[in-house]
Formats: C-alpha cells, structure tokens, sequence
C-alpha cells in the first residue's frame, strides 16, 4: 500500500429535501488498498460513492485524485479519471445483450468504422471468463437471473481499467462460490495497485478482504479502523450505536398440520425448448415452521417459488400444489393469491416495489378489493390498515405518503411484507429477503419471520446465505440443476453437507431421518 493517498474526500456534504446526506465526511484511501466502507441503510454510504462517481455533482467538499484536485461534473468524467462504478441497484440495459451492456458507448470498431463484433464477443468472453461466467455474450440481459447479471456488471467494470473501483453489495446476489471467485479477481486487482472501494453488510467479507474499514452512522464518519486492529463485533456497535445482543432469534416452535404439499412439480426450462428446468420436485411444509431452500445460482431456487406463485417466468409442465391439503390450480399470481400464498421477490426494486408510489399504497395494493365498498376504497380504511402495518412491522417512515423508494432497503422489505401480511396469507415465500440489507435491519427482520412462524404461517425461505438458513430454519431443502437431491433438519445440517448435496447433479437422500424420508 502507498504512503501517499490515491483518493482524498475532503468535508463532502450532500443534503436532499429534509436530509442531510453526508455532513463533512473526509475519506482517505491508497493505492493497492481494499477500503470497506460499512453502515446502517441511510448511513450515507451509497451517496458518498454516488458523489466520488460523478451521479450527485452538486455537493459540498472537495475530491483529490493524486494530490490534484478534480471535479467530477457525471459519471463519464469518474470513467475519464479512472473510476469505475459498480452499484447495488444494477445499471445494465434489459433489452440489450451482455456483450452490449459490457461495453455500451465504448464499442470496439473496426477499421472501416463498423461494429467489431467478433472483438466485442472475444472480449466479453474472457471478461467473463475471469468470473467463471459461462454465459453467451449475445444473449439479451433480461433472460439472466439477477446474480448472473450482477456479474456481467463486474464485466463491464473490469473493462474499463480504472484506478478506483467501487463495489457496491456486489456479492448480494452471488452465491459462495460465485462470491469466493469475485474475492480472487478483487485481490489480484489490488495486487496490480488498484483501489477497492467496497460496501457491504456482510462482516465475513469485510474482514476476508479489507485492508481499512471505514464506519458511518447517519452522515457522519464515526471512525476508520484498519482490520487486524478490530472485531467485527466492534464495528457493529459503531454501526449502530448499539450492541446487538441477539443477532438470531431462539426458536422454539410448535409445528402443526401439512399447509403447502408439493408433489413432483416439474417446470419449462427458460432458454432450452422442451426441457425441464425444475424436476420433479417433492417436499413438504408445516404450520409454523421456517424451511430453507439451499443451492449454487442456476439451482432453482428461486424457480421453485416463482413456480409456487404462478409466475409466467416458469411456466408449470407437470405435479400438484396442494395447500392444506386441497388441490389448487395455479396458473399465475392472483390464483396463488387467493389459494394463501404470498411471494417476496429477491429484487425487491424490480418485481417487488411500485418505486413511484407510496408505502401506503404499496401496502394495500394486494388487498384493494378486500378494501372496496360498493366498489369504492375508503380512503381512512386505507390510511387507517396503512398504519396499523406500519406500527406492527415498525416500518421507520416520515409517513403512509412517502415515496416508497426513500426508505431504506430494510424498510422497504418490510413494507412488501406488510403487503403479504395484509392478505392473511397460509404460507409466505421469501427469496433472499435479508439481501441488500444491513446488519440491524436483518436482526429485526430474523425476529419478525420468527414471530410469523410463531403465529402458524409456514414459511419457505431461499437464501444464497448458508449461515442464514443453518440458523433460521427446522429443515433446509437443496437442490442442484433443478433437482431436490436431499433434505437436511437442523441437528443434520452443516455448510460442508449442504454444499455436498448441491453439487452432487443426482437425486439423493443424504443424511436423511426416516420421518423425512417419508414426509418426502
């Protein structure tokens, strides 16, 4: 690491209507440094990496690159003095192709001037290749699942040579292994003298690669401290001013009769015509009880619960759904609505939130007709349920008339699942619900799915976090490529058995109880 510092922040002040962003944050980082920059949601560190990246010009402070200092007018002018961005809510173009995305205003020509497709192919593969992304470069963004888009967005960053990167919650959609290689390709970057600007939640990524973690709380830096010289414990209580003293809730819970059985559901393979994707598929789930669903990205993890809840993204070829016990024909959402069933969506911004609307209305959208009289919706029954979810879920809002998108991630968790709730649905389907997400919203988040299951509602929880799921849940389901290759309860579970049972490409029951072996 450099004694001199690459990157000076000096008293950077961002305000927005009513909020003081950032008030005076100095940041300091060096050449071939891993810098983590950790806080609560609406901490302020996403909007300090929005100003360093050219997205929020109007501030107060001033930036140093090398001594010499620069002005950022827009994210073109970060690229031009060697910034690159990554952000946690992708910035990827749907309708265009990965290659495309990858190097969108900056694609390569040949010498008569003329798109160099077979250059641009080339160079997406091996971008690609260094993350261990095995996806077709002309396929078009909107057919991958989000973690594989998460990757091509590491691609387009890593195409650009910069000198600073900021990572913004890049692993939130990877798995373990996916994670694990991303570590890899950021440690060789600060080995070839770049500066690593990294946000995350997770502790254990934190101190697996930082060099100097950085705290802030409410817009303000609370302290920089560098990691052999701290605990994550530690940086926790600088967090959020608190010590958290129970990060999972003790459950001891009482489950009844079968609510969801699924019998050998089996769903169309998105890309591949004739093909199935989900096969097959067997399990059941209790009153009252928290299951998990475990598996690599392209497992069907998230498949599974969007077949679950009609999603035309998968299309259902064979097997029932029976909910207590009774048939039911689903076919899409609305039929999984009425049946007692409610889905919250891994992208939260972009299948679970109406970001234009306001968390009263994101509220009580899935229940308007319950609302209606006489085809009319009260407009104080609506404010009146508004609140009263509000209160129950402690959802931190300034009001039932605030834009859903200024709450923080945890909040506005909170608010889809106030919608579900207000369905009074049998069964609820979480998939990775603490993504994105900080460290004391996940603990109130732990402790209201503990409670739900403590009220008898089964719930079905896929999450790319095996710590989550070991603690969470009574029983953990793994698939692989489609297939449940094995049942786990909680006394058999490990990290090491489960990664075993979702790499294994064959249905198996490994370290199965008799009762589960059969309740299968």
């Amino acid at each position: 690491m450099s004694s001199s510092p690459l990157l000076e922040m000096r008293l950077i002040r961002k305000a927005f209507p009513g909020v003081l962003a950032l008030d005076d944050v100095n940041l300091v980082a060096h050449a071939g440094e891993i810098h983590a920059l950790v806080g609560e949601n609406g901490a302020g560190k996403s909007t300090l990496m929005k100003v360093l990246s050219g997205a929020y010009p109007d501030h107060g402070g001033e930036i140093l690159i090398q001594g010499e200092k620069i002005s950022i007018p827009n994210p073109r002018a970060a690229e031009q003095a060697g910034i690159a961005t990554i952000y946690q809510e992708l910035n990827l173009v749907p309708d265009l192709s990965v290659a495309e995305n990858i190097f969108l205003g900056r694609e390569p020509v040949t010498r008569w001037r003329t798109l160099d497709r077979r250059r641009m192919e080339r160079d997406a593969k091996a971008l690609l290749g260094q993350l261990n992304c095995v996806v077709n470069p002309w396929r078009r963004l909107c057919e991958l699942r989000l973690g594989e888009q998460q990757l091509v967005e590491v691609a387009k960053a890593l195409s650009l040579d910069a000198r600073i990167l900021i990572m913004d919650e890049p692993t939130s959609a990877l798995s373990d292994q996916e994670a694990h290689r991303l570590f890899q390709v950021i440690r060789a970057m600060k080995a070839e003298g770049m500066t690593v600007l990294y946000i995350s939640h997770k502790m254990d990524e934190v101190f697996a690669l930082a060099d100097r973690i950085t705290v802030l709380r409410d817009g303000r830096v609370v302290g920089t401290k560098r990691r052999e010289d701290t605990v994550p414990e530690q940086i926790i209580t600088m967090m959020v001013g608190r010590q958290i003293e129970e990060m999972f809730p003790v459950q001891s819970r009482q489950c009844k009769e079968t609510v969801l059985r699924v019998e050998d559901l089996s769903t169309a393979h998105p890309t591949r015509v004739g093909e199935r994707f989900l096969d097959r598929v067997s399990f059941q789930l209790r009153q009252g009880e928290v299951v998990g669903i475990a598996g690599l990205m392209g497992s069907g993890r998230s498949e599974l619960l969007e077949a679950l809840f009609g999603s035309p993204r998968t299309p259902l070829l064979g097997g029932q759904i029976l909910v207590d016990e009774q048939v039911r024909a689903i076919r899409k959402p609305m039929d999984a609505i009425k049946s007692g069933l409610a889905l919250v969506t891994e992208d939260r911004k972009g299948t679970g939130l109406f970001l234009q609307m306001t968390v009263g209305q994101n509220i009580t959208i899935a229940s308007l007709t319950k609302l209606a009289r006489l085809g009319w919706i009260p407009g104080q029954a609506e404010i009146r349920v508004g609140k009263t979810y509000v209160e129950k879920l402690s959802i931190r809002t300034p009001g039932l008339h605030t834009s859903v998108e200024n709450l923080s991630g945890g909040n506005q968790q909170k608010t889809i699942i106030a919608r579900w709730l207000l369905t009074e649905p049998r069964v609820l389907l979480l998939d990775d619900p603490t993504r994105g997400i900080d460290v004391g919203a996940k603990a109130e988040l732990y402790r209201l799915m503990d409670a739900l299951a403590g009220q008898g509602i089964g719930i079905l929880m896929a999450s790319s976090e095996l710590p989550e799921l070991l603690a969470l849940c009574d029983r953990i389901l793994v698939l692989c490529e489609g297939r449940l290759t094995g049942q786990l309860t909680r006394d058999e579970a490990t990290e090491e058995r489960i990664m075993a049972l979702a790499t294994i490409r064959h249905s198996a029951h490994v370290g199965l109880s008799s009762v589960e072996t059969a309740g299968n």
